[in-house]
């Protein structure tokens, strides 16, 4: 599944709010890997949230990052030889593999109301991770009259009952069953944004990414995005999953937790050591 090229890996925050200490340690394994590697590291402004994500935050996670001590070689801010690297101006790449997914007929244009569908424009984790469908559109076959994908959902149609195996570069041997452990999901949504699943397939393999680190809340993504890779006829890069940072109840950390979020950290005073430390305390 690996790449025999040069290492190639990514940072991919959104800037729908602070980035916080779980973001800190995920982002400093992937910093360390690429190190490691003598590979490069790219940074993505996965912005496709145009109702969350806003300029102050954009401006915080670059700012935030550096803070850290982590840099990049490529990325909105210092260009690179697969720019744009902000998801906002990279539609066109994500409507040509809508458009072969649809003339292979493996996506199928679905109406039915799903009062979470916000969700399916960024990474899912393990509280919010998109339901099985009920299939009521999944036998529709008017995919190919459709010129553009806005005014329905798209869903990609899983290859029911099939075993996805993968090996995690952290967690080891990884196994699912399309239909029974995640259904029919979302690649376009109805108010015409590509959906995260598709979107990070696309951009990962433009930008020849040759390994993904991020959390272990996107375990069930990776099998999704697998079954795009194939399709689309592109290769995935390897996977590691990191262990999840929680607070002191066990809950996973997300960008509602402002008290540990690294810019209120470092307004306090904290050193980059402290917060990255502070990251592998939560996490024992």
């Amino acid at each position: 599944m690996t790449r025999n090229e040069p290492y190639r890996g990514r940072l991919a925050p959104s800037p729908t709010g602070f980035l916080h200490v779980g973001h800190a340690r995920t982002f400093q394994v992937a910093y360390e890997r690429a190190r490691a590697a003598n590979g490069t590291l790219i940074l993505r402004n996965e912005n496709l949230d145009r109702q969350r994500s806003r300029a102050e935050f954009e401006k915080a996670m670059l700012e935030d990052l550096r803070w850290l001590g982590i840099r990049w070689s490529e990325g909105p801010d210092v260009g690179g030889p697969f720019a744009p690297y902000a998801q906002s101006e990279r539609r066109n790449f994500y409507l040509a593999a809508w458009r072969k997914l649809r003339d292979l007929d493996l996506i199928y244009p679905c109406t039915c109301s799903r009062k979470d569908v916000a969700q399916a424009v960024s990474a899912p984790n393990d509280t919010d991770d998109e339901p099985l469908y009920s299939g009521r559109c999944r036998d529709r076959k008017d995919a190919r009259q459709f010129a553009e994908p806005a005014g329905v959902h798209w869903r990609f149609r899983v290859p029911g009952g099939e075993v996805i195996n993968f090996h995690d570069q952290h967690l080891g041997p990884q196994k699912w069953v399309a239909g029974r452990d995640f259904g029919d999901f979302i690649v376009w949504r109805r108010d015409d944004v590509p959906a995260y699943q598709l979107a990070v397939v696309v951009d990962d393999a433009a930008m020849r990414i040759t390994e993904v680190v991020r959390g272990a809340d996107l375990l069930k993504s990776t099998v999704r995005q697998l079954l795009l890779y194939r399709v689309l006829d592109l290769t995935p890069p390897a996977f590691y999953h990191c262990d999840l940072v929680r607070d002191a109840q066990g809950i996973r950390l997300a960008k509602r937790h402002d008290a540990l979020s690294i810019r209120s950290l470092r307004e306090a005073g904290h050193t980059p050591e402290q917060v990255l430390h502070s990251s592998h305390e939560l996490h024992r």
